[in-house]
């Protein structure tokens, strides 16, 4: 047997490394909570600041202290219900009921045609989603189409997350909603594309000497003789970022107007925040512009607590 002398280069928790299949990403999975509310939000990425706070974690040096940290600002336009979808449980996992699709016109037929297929229905519901559809027209950049994202709705009963979904059909949807100040989120986003990128950049193999046939930045072996394959664990070059991940745990410092957080100049490489924004300690995934969303947080470690923010460092 070969001497085993590190791990694996690269972690397989993402894998395989790949492109996402779209610019802005799905939520697979949603926590159990009590009250009826939705459960994710979408915003823009802003840009980065920095925010002088009131540190409140027990336990560490600069408790009770104030302390600069760095914050990102996500733009966060109001979002339209545009159609409520129930989903019954099958065995191959959850599947489409029925749809309801909210008319600006008739908003009571809708809401009236929502009870109709809960009260037929009832049993046979096991998940109640909200379709919402963003509105960069609003936002702070030149964005026109509108991006469509399904939303679950939390509550401790089916009657209970009908008759909210039945309530918010044909409205709006704010971020207050969804995040409150000293709260938790997951931030949801597709990563930053750089393209292909080459073994060391991409695994952090190590450059070979000199006398390595002339290649330095390359794997000094694609594998063993037997078997005659190429594993997909060996380190070669290939696509790097624009992948979906999920950054846990991001707490929620303050929710304000952006004429009050925009720079003068407004953001660079964005604008200006015209609406509501929030305000997240340390950074989120994607670059500027990138539609980022916010689930309520599923590993949540601390309850809510409010922070302090004394100024936002424009």
């Amino acid at each position: 047997m070969p001497k085993m002398k590190r791990s694996r280069r690269g972690s397989k928790a993402f894998w395989p490394k790949k492109r996402a299949k779209r610019i802005y990403p799905g939520v697979k999975s949603y926590p159990a909570v009590e009250r009826a509310k939705p459960l994710a939000f979408a915003a823009y990425k802003a840009g980065m600041l920095q925010a002088a706070i009131i540190d409140n974690r027990k336990g560490s040096p600069n408790f009770g202290q104030e302390i600069v940290v760095p914050v990102t600002v996500l733009d966060c336009p109001p979002m339209s219900v545009v159609g409520v979808r129930l989903y019954s449980l099958s065995p191959k996992g959850l599947t489409v009921l029925r749809e309801v699709l909210a008319d600006r016109k008739k908003p009571e037929a809708s809401a009236d045609k929502l009870d109709k297929i809960a009260a037929e229905k009832v049993s046979k519901i096991s998940n109640v989603r909200l379709i919402i559809a963003t509105q960069p027209k609003l936002a702070g950049f030149g964005k026109k189409k509108q991006d469509l994202l399904e939303v679950e709705v939390g509550g401790k009963g089916v009657n209970e997350k009908i008759d909210f979904a039945k309530e918010k059909l044909g409205k709006e949807l704010t971020a207050g909603d969804v995040v409150q100040e000293g709260g938790y989120v997951d931030a949801i986003a597709i990563t930053t594309g750089k393209g292909t990128i080459g073994p060391v950049k991409r695994f952090g193999i190590k450059i070979q000497n000199r006398h390595a046939k002339g290649k330095r930045r390359h794997t000094g072996t694609l594998g063993q003789e037997r078997p005659g394959k190429v594993r997909p664990t060996v380190p070669q070059a290939g696509q790097m970022g624009f992948q979906r991940r999920t950054e846990s745990n991001k707490r929620v410092l303050k929710i304000a107007e952006g004429k009050d957080i925009t720079p003068k100049a407004g953001f660079n490489r964005y604008g200006i925040v015209r609406g509501t924004c929030v305000v997240i300690e340390g950074s989120v995934p994607g670059p500027k512009k990138r539609l980022i969303v916010l689930r309520q947080a599923m590993r949540a470690t601390k309850p809510p607590a409010p922070v302090e923010v004394k100024e936002i460092i424009r």
